[in-house]
């Protein structure tokens, strides 16, 4: 992994051309995914006549493994991009379609008649009724979509592609480099990690940032009041440390 980084390899690509190859292609097959299902799964949730048309092509679509789409997408399009591309949108627009479709029915049907009560457009309902409560949902069918459609993306590399980070694997493997295999395998790890941590963690936490903290949950009063609450169960916690200390 060392000679990867410093780009000294055997292989045709370095590490650094391979994942920009593959993330390239990964971010254009999962835009279309995201602009494909979305809208998809905003009408199966808010009409069930779509729902019940379209349901059992989704589930069909969730228990397809990635695998028969990189095999498909090669016989149909043959080694070229957008073989790893149409792999990454069948892998991974169904769990957006289920995800979202899932948020829009979990809305609280409270929130809409008051929407209504107060003569809010169809519009405005979906903008500040919706969406907002879709967010959790939306966040799930990003981190599982990506995730599906990053592991079609590979396989489709290894068997239908001449360049990117899954068709290295596959020079490695032919070459008969085990330390060539695990090292790539390991690249994958960290990128999923650095995903999470610097891509959805920060995004999380931004859309969420009009929730109060669990802390502010606990401590607030029916009255309204939040400090003399804060102060109980910053003491709760000094008290804790205080005994786990004295047992250490």
């Amino acid at each position: 992994m060392w000679a990867e980084l410093r780009a000294d390899t055997l292989a045709p690509q370095t590490v650094y051309q391979a994942f920009a190859t593959s993330i390239r292609r990964l971010v254009t097959g999962f835009g279309l995914a995201l602009l494909i299902g979305t809208p998809i799964g905003l009408l199966m949730g808010l009409f069930k006549r779509v729902e019940n048309f379209l349901h059992d092509f989704v589930v069909v679509g969730l228990a397809m493994p990635s695998l028969v789409w990189a095999l498909l997408a090669a016989m149909w399009f043959g080694f070229v991009e957008q073989s790893s591309i149409i792999t990454v949108v069948l892998a991974s627009v169904t769990f957006v379609i289920i995800n979202v479709a899932e948020g829009v029915r979990a809305v609280p049907k409270d929130l809409v008649d008051m929407g209504k009560a107060y003569g809010a457009s169809d519009v405005h309902r979906v903008r500040h009724i919706v969406f907002p409560s879709l967010m959790p949902f939306f966040f799930a069918s990003l981190r599982y979509g990506l995730a599906n459609g990053w592991k079609g993306l590979v396989l489709a590399e290894v068997w239908a592609s001449t360049s990117g980070a899954g068709w290295t694997i596959r020079f490695w493997y032919d070459a008969h480099r085990a330390q060539g295999v695990i090292g790539y395998a390991l690249f994958f790890m960290i990128f999923a990690l650095l995903v999470e941590r610097l891509v959805f963690g920060r995004l999380s936490r931004w859309v969420f940032r009009w929730r109060p903290s669990a802390r502010e949950q606990l401590a607030r009063r029916p009255d309204g009041t939040v400090e003399e609450g804060l102060l109980e169960m910053e003491s709760a916690e000094t008290d804790l440390n205080k005994e786990t200390s004295g047992q250490h």
